[in-house]
């Protein structure tokens, strides 16, 4: 998997731009499906991650990438989620993400978040 590129609102990845967020899941690129955290956003001020979405959990370590200033709020649920699932959970804004995926992607999955 090659970043090409990321600024505020897009990421490109081995040739095609996406304007949305994304979820890399064993390699696979989705849009991640955020409406199940959408009733969190008052209590939060932004749409959080929450375990209530498809969260790729079926790797060793999960890495978040929570926008270009990192704003996007990553909920309890998901942290105590990954300390069942032993899951090492990285979050840090997404260019730091994209950073740290180019050097190893090995049994890594991956939410990043592309604006705020």
């Amino acid at each position: 998997m090659r970043f090409d590129a990321f600024s505020f609102g897009s990421i490109q990845i081995d040739g095609i731009v996406y304007d949305h967020d994304i979820v890399i899941d064993r390699g696979a690129i989705r849009k991640r499906k955020k409406q199940p955290s959408k009733k969190r956003r008052d209590a939060y001020g932004h749409t959080p991650l929450s375990a209530a979405e498809e969260i790729p959990w079926h790797c060793r370590r999960l890495v978040v990438g929570t926008g270009a200033d990192g704003r996007l709020p990553v909920t309890q649920d998901v942290h105590r989620a990954a300390a069942r699932r032993k899951i090492d959970l990285l979050i840090v804004p997404t260019a730091q993400a994209i950073t740290t995926l180019q050097h190893d992607m090995d049994d890594t999955n991956a939410i990043l978040h592309v604006t705020c």
